[in-house]
């Protein structure tokens, strides 16, 4: 179905698209709907450099001081637009007309904020005052990386209160993979022990971003390394909720961007049914 010129969709995950620094509107293939971006890194700033990160200028960092007050005045007016004003008339598919989440992405990795469980208590106490969907969810999407710190962990004890969800990224099992991949050394343990905190203060779901490299998918090699740590969590009692599998849709903006393409539907499928075997719930977006 081809879009109206002037309507957010799938392909366009522009910050701006709101004209406000901290918040904006994306139609989410993976949620469904409308979701409300928080963005902490206005700064385009990530401890992480992912091969197929769409954010122009990318830069090593975290996130900047954030301006409370600012963000709380944004989501407000962006809030009352959306639900008494003409926004979703305006900007959005009639079949997308339905606020599905609050999610904190944006720019970078979102928990690098100092702020981070201010921002969250911040978004429960805005959400009290509008008439908002009573499942509506508080989404973080981040690469798990700074779980350990104790502002973040506060964030997710709130956030399990605001019917909320940790979307934990899990790439690659092997440690050569996520150096090209996620540009990070993290290990295979130090990824366990981050699930485990995630997981016991909020339902956690991994997601893992599948494409090809020079026109390759993922070796058997890694499948089977991604496989075995998913059952290692599973002997360890790590409750996670499934995996969001999904591929890349919109172009990349990082140097690499030339080597990558996007998976075979039948193979993301077959990769899901592998995965499923475990007694693993799969959501799949190609």
């Amino acid at each position: 179905m081809q879009q109206e010129p002037n309507l957010l969709n799938t392909t366009n995950h522009n910050r701006d698209s709101a004209g406000l620094t901290y918040v904006y509107p994306v139609i989410s293939r993976r949620a469904g709907g409308v979701s409300i971006g928080i963005n902490l890194n206005p700064n385009n700033a990530c401890n992480w450099r992912c091969v197929y990160c769409q954010v122009p200028e990318l830069k090593r960092g975290s996130a900047p001081r954030i301006d409370l007050n600012k963000l709380e005045i944004e989501l407000r007016s962006f809030l009352r637009d959306l639900i008494h004003g003409d926004f979703m008339q305006k900007q959005v598919p009639p079949e997308a007309r339905n606020i599905h989440d609050i999610a904190l992405s944006g720019n970078g990795e979102p928990t690098s904020a100092k702020e981070f469980d201010q921002v969250i208590e911040l978004i429960g106490r805005v959400k009290k005052d509008f008439a908002l969907p009573a499942d509506l969810k508080t989404v973080l999407i981040t690469n798990g990386s700074l779980i350990y710190r104790p502002t973040v962990q506060a964030g997710l004890k709130q956030m399990a209160k605001l019917n909320g969800e940790v979307w934990f990224k899990f790439d690659r099992a092997l440690a050569k993979e996520r150096l090209y991949i996620n540009n990070t050394s993290i290990s295979l343990k130090k990824i366990n022990d981050h699930l485990r905190i995630a997981t016991a203060l909020c339902p956690t779901w991994l997601q893992t971003c599948v494409f090809q490299i020079n026109a390759m998918p993922p070796a058997e090699e890694e499948i089977v390394a991604y496989l075995n740590f998913l059952q290692q969590l599973i002997n360890n009692e790590i409750p996670l909720q499934g995996v969001l599998l999904y591929g890349i849709a919109r172009p990349s903006l990082q140097p690499e961007a030339a080597q990558l393409s996007t998976v075979d539907e039948s193979w993301l499928a077959a990769y899901a049914k592998r995965i499923e075997a475990l007694g693993i719930t799969v959501k799949i977006n190609s």
